[in-house]
């Protein structure tokens, strides 16, 4: 043997070690249910999260075993991370907007064994507690209170079991494989879909959205995950953030504009990450109240396609860089990031804002790739103008689902997103459309992403879903659902005017709807299915058919 380098296994608790070490002063600040302001650091929460593991113990948990959160962001939801996925069990996140039976259905599927929980959850527990058939302890975290045990009466608080243990606690060398988390899809077709990362999936992908072409992350970062951490795992940053030594700062339930401006200027956080309809509150507040949120030098926005001009609002009004991501539940999630390359330097604010548009490339960890699925995923080129569906494979990507046997992969390997994009040959990603939201006119597609985007450029609308909705002739057409903004007014065929000169002629939309909100799903996504169900013959029932 010539040499060999050190064996160790990539672990999550190794993340928290680093993090209490290195930066254990670093602040963590926390809003809490009740809207107090906890301020901690990561040695503390590395304290507490051992004190859990001890505590847990106790309890008769063991590696392997799944537990339960129905919780915000907070420090204590994140002392529950480290606590169970360092002592080798699996912190399973439950999206607290998830209908009564899905809940019902994600705990007996997951076999969770403890239900943790925030105090303004406990209706939701008490309607679905007698259906949970694993659940051994229900946990509440916070102090102890005595109007949650009045009705729930063999209840546990956080509180107490952690300050009754020791932090005395040696992480155990777990084999780098052993699943750390689950998260189960949102759902919108069946059951939720289980997603099972393990230590070493989430520990390169902490490395992944870090890099400076991801999230760029550092310990001078002041970062503002608005993503919850039921919503694959708030897209990785709180491992990320231990890994980096960043400052976390936990906004807790109000995700309102108001009180994420206010975050963002009282702590001066510089990162903040969240789906578009987060940042068209915050705009909104920030231009009500006047703050500039000086302190605010990037967000960046995933989920679903940003508008372009919120990233021009965002540049010119305040100086902040708006940076498209991309993935999903079943890649952990990051798939790519947008950052510019040396080449785009020189290019002019407007050029740069066309490649700003797309959702990135994607970093050293995963591969992205077109495919034609109609003609046994034959591959189709980059050249940034050729649509296909977009599969992706890599070390955070899944292969199988939980509690499934059968693999989630196409035959060679490659995982398939249900999205439609474009690839150009700098490897940059521009989703089109989800497949299932494409809209078919006349043997033509169209995109719907592409029509809210122009839609949304108006200054009148706060939020726009285009849909097809049915022809007897074309068989679909564009039909435009519009939010106004607060005070704004604008006339369906002036809508209907601002696309002209920005897509072909046949391509505009036929009829637009006006609502007070579009609807939402629990994580920010629009709910296009629903809106199909109710708008689907809208152009028939007008008689908008000529």
């Amino acid at each position: 043997m010539l040499g060999q380098m050190m064996q160790r296994p990539l672990l999550i608790s190794h993340l928290i070690q680093h993090a209490a070490k290195y930066h254990g002063d670093t602040p963590i600040i926390s809003r809490e249910t009740d809207g107090s302001t906890t301020l901690s650091d990561w040695k503390t929460i590395h304290s507490n999260s051992k004190r859990l593991a001890n505590a847990l113990a106790k309890l008769g948990m063991e590696q392997g075993d799944r537990l339960a959160t129905i919780a915000w962001n907070n420090r204590r939801h994140l002392e529950i991370w480290y606590g169970v996925s360092g002592a080798g069990m699996v912190c399973h996140t439950i999206n607290p907007r998830l209908f009564p039976q899905q809940i019902i259905y994600v705990v007996n599927d997951a076999e969770d064994q403890v239900l943790f929980f925030e105090k303004t959850f406990l209706p939701l527990v008490m309607g679905v507690k007698d259906h949970l058939k694993t659940v051994k302890h229900f946990v509440c975290m916070t102090a102890p209170d005595e109007e949650v045990r009045a009705q729930l009466p063999n209840v546990i608080f956080y509180d107490d079991i952690v300050d009754e243990e020791s932090d005395e606690f040696e992480w155990p060398e777990l084999d780098e494989n052993a699943p750390a988390s689950l998260c189960y899809t949102s759902g919108t077709t069946g059951n939720p879909k289980g997603v099972l990362y393990t230590n070493r999936s989430t520990v390169l992908h902490s490395f992944g959205i870090s890099l400076p072409d991801s999230i760029n992350l550092s310990a001078q970062d002041v970062v503002l995950p608005v993503v919850p951490m039921f919503h694959a795992n708030a897209w990785g940053l709180p491992y990320a953030a231990a890994m980096i030594g960043a400052s976390l700062v936990l906004p807790g339930p109000n995700l309102d504009g108001h009180s994420l401006a206010n975050m963002i200027d009282d702590y001066k956080v510089n990162v903040a990450v969240g789906v578009p309809t987060i940042w068209q509150t915050l705009l909104a507040a920030a231009k009500e109240t006047g703050t500039k949120l000086p302190s605010l030098k990037r967000n960046v926005v995933g989920g679903s396609a940003c508008p372009s001009s919120m990233i021009k609002t965002f540049r010119d009004e305040f100086g902040c860089e708006t940076l498209h991501a991309w993935g999903m539940t079943e890649t952990s999630p990051l798939g790519t990031a947008n950052q510019l390359k040396a080449k785009h330097s020189d290019l002019s604010e407007e050029d740069k804002l066309t490649v700003r548009l797309s959702q990135g490339r994607p970093p050293f960890g995963v591969e992205i790739r077109i495919v034609d699925s109609e003609q046994n995923n034959k591959l189709l080129p980059n050249d940034g103008k050729t649509s296909g569906n977009v599969q992706i494979r890599g070390y955070w990507i899944v292969d199988t689902y939980f509690n499934n046997e059968q693999s989630a992969l196409e035959s060679d390997g490659w995982f398939d997103t249900g999205d439609i994009a474009t690839i150009n040959e700098d490897g940059y990603l521009r989703i089109r459309d989800r497949a299932k939201d494409l809209i078919k006119s006349g043997g033509e597609w169209i995109s719907s992403v592409e029509l809210e985007d122009i839609a949304m450029s108006h200054p009148a609308v706060a939020m726009a879903a285009v849909i097809g909705a049915a022809h007897p002739k074309w068989d679909e057409r564009p039909i435009i659902i519009t939010q106004l903004a607060v005070g704004e007014q604008v006339s369906e065929e002036a809508l209907i005017a601002h696309y002209e000169g920005k897509v072909a002629k046949w391509q505009l939309p036929n009829a637009v709807i006006f609502v007070e909100a579009v609807p939402l799903n629990g994580t920010g996504k629009m709910l296009k299915k629903d809106l199909r169900e109710q708008y689907g013959n809208h152009l028939i029932e007008r008689g908008l058919i000529d």
